[in-house]
C-alpha cells in the first residue's frame, strides 16, 4: 500500500484527495499538512473531509511524518519548496500544481534526476485521452484549419490560460511543427487584423464554481471539429493523481507525465 502525504490537506483539492485515497485499496493517507497558522492545524483529516476519524492530524510541516509519495496541488512557490524536501529525503511526488516559471521548471527537472516525479497540468484520465486525440486531429488536419482553445474555470483560479489549455496548445503545436512562442495568440482586443493562418488562439473564462472545461476547435470553411472535456467534480483529478502515485511507486527516478502513466506516450 502506498503511503501518501497530502499538501494543502484542508483545501478543496486536499479534502478530495483524502476522500479518494480512503476509497482506494492501494493508497493510505498517513500525513496531511497546511500552511503554518492555518486554523485547521491539529484537526483530524478524516473528520475534516467527512469520511470519519482516520487518526491523521493535520500538521504545519511536510517533514513531521514519514511517507512514500507526496501529492501536491498547491502553489508554485510551495511546490518547489516541497520538492526540495522530497529530493533530499528520496520521496516520490505527484504534482498537479500549475503556473510554474521557467526557473521552477528547471528545479523540477533537476530534482527528477534523483527522485521519480509525475508532473501534469491535469490529472484527469479523460483530459489526457483528449491530448492524444488532439495530437491525432492536428496531424490529420494539418494547416487546413483554424485552431482555437477555450477554457473555463472557477473565479478563484489565479493563472491563465490554464495549465491544461497550454498543454493542449503545446501538443497541437508540436504535431504541426509550430511553437506557442511563435504562434500562440493569448489576447485579442480592438482592431487585431486578419487571423494568422498558423495562429493557435486561446480564450479564458473565469466564473462562479466551474471545475474545469476545455474546448478545442478545428475550424475550416464548411465544417468544424471540436474536442471537449468538462469536469463536474474534482474527484476525477484526485482519482488520476492516485493512479499516478501507484504507478510511480514502480518507477526509477525521472520526470514523467500522465501520458506515461496511462501508456499513451
Amino acid at each position: 500500500m502506498i503511503q501518501l502525504a497530502i499538501a494543502g490537506a484542508a483545501g478543496r483539492m486536499g479534502r478530495t484527495l483524502i476522500e479518494a485515497a480512503h476509497e482506494n485499496p492501494q493508497t493510505q493517507v498517513v500525513h496531511g499538512f497546511e500552511q503554518p497558522g492555518s486554523s485547521h492545524i491539529g484537526r483530524d483529516a478524516g473528520e475534516l473531509t467527512g469520511i470519519g476519524t482516520n487518526g491523521v492530524s493535520i500538521t504545519d510541516h511536510i517533514g513531521s511524518i514519514d511517507f512514500d509519495t507526496l501529492v501536491e496541488f498547491t502553489s508554485p512557490a510551495a511546490t518547489v519548496e516541497h520538492i526540495e524536501y522530497c529530493r533530499a529525503n528520496r520521496r516520490q511526488i505527484v504534482i498537479g500544481t500549475t503556473g510554474f516559471s521557467e526557473q521552477d521548471q528547471e528545479k523540477i527537472e533537476q530534482a527528477a534526476q534523483d527522485i521519480a516525479i509525475v508532473l501534469a497540468p491535469n490529472m484527469s484520465v479523460g483530459v489526457n485521452l483528449c491530448l492524444k486525440l488532439l495530437e491525432v486531429a492536428a496531424e490529420v488536419l494539418g494547416d487546413s484549419v483554424d485552431i482555437e482553445i477555450i477554457e473555463a474555470h472557477h473565479r478563484t483560479k489565479v493563472d491563465a490560460p490554464s495549465g491544461t489549455a497550454l498543454r493542449m496548445g503545446e501538443v497541437i503545436a508540436a504535431a504541426l511543427d509550430r511553437t506557442l512562442a511563435d504562434n500562440g495568440v493569448f489576447s485579442r482586443h480592438g482592431r487585431t487584423g486578419v487571423r494568422g493562418d498558423k495562429d493557435i488562439g486561446f480564450a479564458t473564462i473565469r466564473a462562479g464554481d466551474i471545475v474545469g472545461e476545455h474546448n478545442v476547435m478545428f475550424a475550416s470553411s464548411g465544417e468544424r471539429i471540436e474536442i471537449s472535456h468538462k469536469a463536474t467534480s474534482r474527484m476525477v483529478f484526485a482519482h488520476g493523481a492516485l493512479r499516478a502515485a501507484v504507478w510511480l511507486s514502480q518507477q526509477e527516478p525521472g520526470l514523467y507525465s500522465m501520458e506515461n502513466v496511462l501508456g499513451l506516450g
